[in-house]
C-alpha cells in the first residue's frame, strides 16, 4: 500500500516566550528569552529558582471556570494549544467526516501539579490515618491529572471521533505524538490528525526532583542567559512549561478544501539507547535520525536546518553534536543547528510540540531562530549554531530531535511543500 502525503495545516502554542503562534515566533526570532525567576511556589531553598513560566494566559478565552476546575494545568494548556491548531486549520466548523479526525496529544508527567494538591487537601493519604476518607477527594481527581485527557476533553469538544490516545514517552512524548498521528494518517486511519505535547511541570516535586539530579542551571543571578547551549559555560537546563500543538492533515483533503499548508511531513524516526536511564548515548539519536531520514527518502547533504534538541546540559549538547556528526559525515558542517531551548527553557513531555511548530514555521518562512546566549562556544561544539541571531536561509528539508529518559528518541523530517 502506497503511503499516503501528510501536510500542517495548523499550528497552537502556549509558551513561556508568547501564548499564540504569532507572539511566541515573534519573540523567537527576535531572541528574546522567557526565562526569569521562578514565581509558581516558594523556592528559596532550591539550587535552583528560575523557569520559563507561561505569562499572562487568559485561560478563559477558552474554557469556562466549571471546565477549567476539572483539569490539571497542563491540560489547560493542551487544550488551549489545541483549540487554537483546530482554529487555524479551519476546522472548528461541525465536520461531517469527524469519524476520521483523532487527537494524539500527550505529555511526559502529566497532572503532578493535582496529585501535590491531592495530598495537600488530604494528608492522611501518605501518614497510613486511619481517618482517611474518600469523601475529601475530589470525583474528579483521576480524570484531572491523567495524560490522555487533552485528547479526550478536546475530542469531546469538537465531536472528533477518529483515533484518540496519548503518547508517554517523557522529553520525546510530543515528538513522537507527532510522528505517530502522521502514520495513523499515511496507513489510512484517519484523514485528520491533531497531535503534539504538553506540560506543566513547574511543580515543588518536580523541580526538586531535577535540582536532586542536579540537572538544572543554578545560574539565577542572571536567569534570561541561563539557558546557553552549546556554550561553554552551560550549567544545565531550565524548566520550562506549556504546550504545542499542530493539525496534521492528509495532503488531498487538505487540498479539496482548500487548507494552508505550511509544510510536508516527509519522515519519522526511533530508536533507543540500551544505554542508561538519564545519560545519553551519541549511537541512540545517531541511528534515530539515519531511521528518519531512511523513512523520508532524503540523503544527508539534502537537509538545511536541525532544530536540536539542546538542553544546555554539558553531556547531552556535545553528545548530541556527536551523534549529529556521526549520522551527517561532512554534511553535518553544512546545517545550521539551533536549539530554541534556550529561549523557552525544556517543556519536556511539551518540547516536540512547540519545536516541531518552530521548525515547520523556518521552513514557512525561510528563517531560522537563533540559539541565544552563546557567549564562548565549546570548541567540542563545532557546528553552526545560529548564534545570537536569526538568519534567512533556504530550508527545503528540515529534522526536528527530541531525546528522552530511558534513552528514548524521536526525529522528525519536514519539507517545504512545492
Amino acid at each position: 500500500m502506497a503511503r499516503r502525503r501528510v501536510v500542517i495545516t495548523g499550528l497552537g502554542i502556549v509558551s513561556p516566550v508568547g501564548n499564540t503562534v504569532e507572539e511566541a515566533w515573534g519573540n523567537i526570532l527576535a531572541g528574546r528569552s522567557g526565562i526569569g525567576m521562578l514565581t509558581r511556589f516558594e523556592c528559596s531553598t532550591f539550587h535552583s529558582r528560575i523557569a520559563g513560566e507561561v505569562k499572562n494566559f487568559d485561560l478563559g478565552s477558552y474554557l469556562s471556570p466549571k471546565e477549567a476546575r476539572r483539569m490539571d494545568r497542563f491540560i489547560h494548556f493542551g487544550m488551549a494549544a489545541g483549540i487554537q491548531a483546530v482554529r487555524d486549520a479551519g476546522l472548528e466548523e461541525e465536520q461531517a467526516d469527524a469519524e476520521r479526525i483523532g487527537i494524539c496529544i500527550g505529555s511526559g508527567i502529566g497532572g503532578l501539579g493535582s496529585i501535590e494538591d491531592g495530598i495537600r487537601a488530604n494528608p492522611s493519604i501518605i501518614n497510613d490515618s486511619p481517618i482517611m476518607t474518600a469523601r475529601r477527594v475530589t470525583p474528579f481527581f483521576v480524570p484531572s491529572l491523567i495524560i490522555n485527557m487533552i485528547s479526550g476533553n478536546l475530542s469531546i469538544r469538537y465531536g472528533f471521533k477518529g483515533p484518540n490516545l496519548a503518547m508517554v514517552s517523557a522529553c520525546t512524548t510530543g515528538t513522537h505524538s507527532i510522528g505517530e498521528a502522521g502514520r495513523i494518517i499515511e496507513y489510512g486511519d484517519a484523514d485528520v490528525m491533531v497531535a503534539g505535547g504538553a506540560e506543566a511541570g513547574i511543580t515543588p516535586t518536580c523541580v526538586g526532583g531535577f535540582c536532586a539530579a542536579r540537572a538544572l542551571s543554578t545560574r539565577n543571578d542572571d536567569p534570561a542567559t541561563a539557558s546557553r547551549p552549546w556554550d561553554r559555560e552551560r550549567d544545565g537546563f531550565v524548566m520550562g512549561e506549556g504546550a504545542g500543538v499542530i493539525v496534521l492533515e492528509e495532503y488531498e483533503h487538505a487540498k479539496a478544501r482548500g487548507a494552508r499548508i505550511y509544510a510536508e511531513l516527509i519522515g519519522y524516526g526511533m530508536s533507543g539507547d540500551a544505554h542508561h536511564i538519564t545519560a545519553p548515548d551519541a549511537d541512540g539519536p545517531r541511528r534515530c535520525m539515519l531511521v528518519a531520514l531512511k523513512n523520508a527518502g532524503v540523503n544527508p547533504d539534502e537537509v538545511q536546518y536541525v532544530n536540536a534538541h539542546g538542553t544546555s546540559t554539558p553531556l547531552g549538547d556535545k553528545n548530541e553534536t556527536d551523534a549529529i556528526k556521526l549520522a551527517f559525515g561532512e554534511a553535518a558542517y553544512k546545517l545550521v543547528v539551533n536549539s530554541t531551548k534556550s529561549m523557552t527553557g525544556h517543556l519536556l513531555g511539551g518540547a516536540g510540540g512547540i519545536e516541531s511548530l518552530f521548525t515547520v514555521l523556518a521552513i514557512h518562512h525561510q528563517l531560522s531562530p537563533p540559539t541565544i546566549n552563546i557567549f564562548n562556544q565549546d570548541p567540542e561544539c563545532d557546528l553552526d549554531y545560529c548564534a545570537n541571531t536569526a538568519r534567512e536561509m533556504k530550508i527545503d528539508i528540515a529534522l526536528n530531535n527530541n531525546f528522552g529518559f530511558g534513552g528514548t528518541n524521536g526525529t522528525l523530517v519536514f519539507k517545504r511543500l512545492t
